[in-house]
């Protein structure tokens, strides 16, 4: 069985008690290179062969899971598995040889940095929606979730894989329709030990990031979540009635 199991964001113990056992059985480790803190490897049982996959290439990872079928394989991914983790192209192969797997979820990057800023992405009034992407690259990106269509909704945006493309994403962003003073944050490492926040605005992205030499292994958060004003929640509001409560007569 091959288990991909997301370590968390950072901090050792952000991986979940599924994930930790799965690796304290493991017979094979193959993690996410410098994504994943080392520290976990230290759950491990002694004799566990561990690979780091940043030296491999997907043929040679999945050469490992092959050749090793029959023992249990931990494939340890950074943050959660389901965002730009690449695991759907392992799993395809390990279906066409009729390996089993599953998927152990973590704590995504994007939970981390929300934890770290203190904020609800989610405010009454403000924004109710979350677009998690990324600025082209190396990579491309779809035509129609170019940066600047995305913005036009002015909904928080955390952007990822995009810290060394700021000045790219000030412009793609005002293109949309973000104002120059709307809040912006970026958040290096987050929940690891050497965590880096940094509060800026639109406008201020590229010249904040150089001012505090990040140039990769950040988010970008983008929206009025970052702000004071917002609307209260119906949720647990007097005047509300829910399957649970019902509202104060006035």
């Amino acid at each position: 069985m091959v288990h991909f199991v997301g370590a968390g964001s950072g901090a050792v113990d952000l991986i979940t008690v599924r994930g930790q056992k799965l690796l304290q059985k493991a017979d094979i480790v193959i993690y996410a290179g410098s994504l994943v803190n080392k520290e976990l490897l230290s759950e491990t049982k002694e004799h566990c062969q561990i690979y780091n996959s940043a030296y491999m290439t997907l043929e040679q990872v999945t050469k490992v899971m092959i050749e090793n079928r029959e023992k249990e394989i931990v494939r340890l991914h950074t943050g959660d598995t389901c965002l730009y983790g690449a695991i759907r192209e392992q799993m395809d192969i390990l279906l066409k040889e009729k390996i089993a797997y599953d998927i152990c979820p973590g704590v995504s990057s994007f939970c981390g940095a929300a934890a770290a800023l203190q904020i609800e992405y989610t405010l009454p009034d403000v924004s109710q929606t979350v677009i998690i992407t990324r600025m082209e690259g190396k990579t491309p990106v779809p035509k129609k979730e170019d940066m600047a269509k995305l913005a036009e909704h002015q909904a928080t945006m955390v952007i990822f894989l995009s810290a060394g493309l700021l000045e790219n994403l000030e412009q793609k962003l005002k293109q949309g329709g973000c104002a120059d003073d709307m809040p912006a944050a970026i958040v290096q490492r987050a929940t690891w030990e050497d965590e880096k926040i940094v509060h800026c605005t639109v406008s201020t992205l590229a010249q904040s990031a150089k001012q505090h030499n990040i140039t990769k292994t950040a988010l970008i958060i983008v929206g009025n979540v970052l702000g004071d004003n917002y609307k209260r929640s119906m949720l647990y509001h007097p005047a509300f009635s829910t399957e649970y409560r019902k509202a104060d007569e006035i």
